[in-house]
């Protein structure tokens, strides 16, 4: 009993993020006639106003992020053509990203080192996880099975800290950078802040989520080992 009710809890703990973020962004969708410019426009006069060279603002379809890589900002559809106080805020959020990137700030650096190894850590997970049972068959003891599922939590980890560091990062480039962007910058009105804080807030918590869908997966392979 006791253990059923820590899975629905744990569940509720994974879900209830992601429906509350979901939820935030629906909320404020919708078109506003009072909005001068769409998501995607509002990027590129930011990039234009802060001297990103480089930087571009591209749509897609893999969810809003900015790729330090390419140097580039990406919007997802909605957010990229909508006139909306979520295209608007979402634009500004992703935005700040590329100002940690431009600015050098060391724990964007950090993080951008570590999802680097992350990439590469999760192939080679992967390739562990499928081929620990036939090497431990190879091997005839489960001592290799142990040995090459611990590997394999041992690369995962890697992934959960990576999440766990983007947090703080989150957190700034929506309160730091981008409310005051916002705000200073007179792009939405003064009784529509509450509601683009909710939303900036909303942008941070996204990765709470994935920190904690990170920690379950890693969880499943430990008991494994037990």
């Amino acid at each position: 009993m006791l253990i059923a009710l820590a899975a629905i809890l744990l569940l509720g703990a994974i879900l209830l993020p992601q429906v509350w973020v979901q939820h935030v962004f629906a909320r404020h969708a919708h078109e506003r006639a009072d909005i001068p410019g769409t998501g995607g426009e509002l990027a590129r006069h930011l990039i234009e106003r802060f001297k990103l060279d480089g930087v571009s603002v591209e749509q897609t379809e893999q969810g809003d992020h900015y790729d330090p890589a390419e140097k580039a900002v990406r919007l997802s559809s909605d957010n990229y053509a909508g006139r909306s106080l979520t295209a608007v805020a979402v634009a500004a959020h992703e935005v700040s990203h590329a100002l940690q990137d431009a600015y050098g700030e060391r724990s964007f650096r950090v993080w951008q080192q570590l999802a680097s190894l992350a990439r590469v850590t999760d192939r080679m997970a992967g390739v562990f996880f499928i081929a620990a049972p036939f090497l431990a068959i190879l091997a005839r003891t489960p001592l290799a099975l142990v040995a090459l599922i611990g590997a394999g939590i041992a690369l995962l980890s890697v992934r959960v800290i990576v999440t766990l560091v983007s947090l703080p990062l989150e957190f700034d480039a929506s309160f730091s950078k981008a409310l005051p962007i916002l705000r200073q910058g007179s792009y939405v009105a003064d009784n529509d802040m509450p509601a683009v804080r909710s939303i900036l807030r909303a942008a941070a918590f996204t990765y709470l989520a994935a920190s904690l869908m990170s920690l379950v997966n890693l969880a499943r392979w430990v008991r494994m080992l037990r």
